[in-house]
């Protein structure tokens, strides 16, 4: 299969190593509005460097895409590539808003376009497990859910100024594991967030630090924290607690957090440094799935209606850090 790689960035460069490796990829072609860029992300893997993006959708050139461009050309993508005829993964999120996903689902509603969100988690063996634990009823019911995502140091200003804020940009993904592990919705979010580190997070509106309470459908509750500054390193986790057991997400001996119980060593480490490195084997199994997608077609594991209900609840979280309520779901949704 020839699989087309749209964008050569960080995650686009990520992905191209993934490509590289996967025996289902007989030819990546990498394209970015940066020719040189993806010149210099191709040669060193043995992979084709495209003159520009536009050759990805020339007839006949590849055989599926994945996009890995900055957000606001997402939605131009996806379309170009359904109009094509070619299977498409896109990098979370669809669109930068809830009003662009919703064009583009409406733009490919009642078309045979297969589309996939790339939302690494649903790959992860550790959330794979605790969602079949769930699922099982090996938990019994479940009250509490914890999950969090803690980076080990800021992005740039540049990088916040454009990333849509901490809940749809990091958050999305805790909330998206939420709903993914208990096959449930979300019903309310209260957030609150707060900024203790540099100036720019604030001078963007943003936040470095949140917490939001979710109540799902069925009651059961969910925290979500995220932080900016966690230097120990990169930490990842979901704890889903029930009446007849518990199991955690990313408990092992890379995770930075040190226990005070004497004669304690756990972990070992060292911490993970960065999301792909924790999530090298997700990232792998997620374009492994959506190869043999394109390949023979199915249901996609990540649809842009999937990204969509979690979009949603991320901006609940937005509207109640900034208004210290609590916010329903029904109130964004459109």
């Amino acid at each position: 299969m020839r699989v087309g790689l749209a964008g050569a960035g960080r995650i686009g460069a990520m992905h191209a190593s993934v490509l590289a490796a996967l025996d289902g990829a007989d030819e990546v072609v990498v394209a970015d509005v940066d020719a040189t860029r993806a010149a210099q992300v191709a040669e060193p893997l043995g992979l084709t460097a495209a003159a520009g993006v536009d050759e990805l959708l020339a007839p006949g050139r590849v055989d599926a895409l994945v996009v890995a461009t900055s957000t606001d050309s997402h939605p131009k993508l996806v379309l170009a590539a359904a109009d094509a005829g070619l299977p498409v993964f896109v990098e979370k999120p669809v669109a930068a808003d809830i009003a662009g996903t919703l064009d583009v689902m409406a733009a490919l509603e009642g078309t045979d376009a297969i589309v996939q969100v790339g939302y690494q988690r649903r790959f992860d063996p550790g959330y794979l497990a605790a969602r079949e634990a769930v699922r099982s009823g090996e938990l019994g019911w479940i009250h509490t859910l914890r999950s969090c995502t803690l980076d080990p140091g800021p992005p740039t200003p540049a990088y916040i100024a454009s990333s849509g804020g901490f809940f749809r940009d990091c958050a999305v993904h805790d909330i998206d594991s939420i709903r993914w592990v208990t096959g449930r919705e979300v019903a309310s979010v209260y957030a609150v967030g707060t900024n203790r580190g540099d100036d720019f997070f604030a001078t963007y509106d943003d936040v470095d630090t949140l917490t939001a309470l979710l109540t799902l459908d069925d009651d059961t509750l969910a925290t979500v924290s995220c932080t900016r500054y966690n230097a120990a390193g990169y930490d990842v986790r979901l704890e889903v607690l029930g009446s007849a057991g518990s199991v955690s997400v990313g408990l092992d001996d890379r995770t930075p957090l040190r226990s005070t119980e004497p004669g304690v060593p756990f972990p070992a480490g060292p911490a993970y440094p960065m999301f792909p490195e924790r999530f090298a084997a997700a990232y792998a199994a997620e374009l492994t799935a959506f190869l043999g997608l394109a390949r023979d077609g199915g249901a996609s594991p990540c649809t842009p209606a999937d990204a969509l209900e979690a979009f949603y609840v991320a901006e609940a979280g937005e509207l109640s850090r900034r208004e210290s309520r609590p916010v329903p779901i029904s109130e964004v949704r459109r």
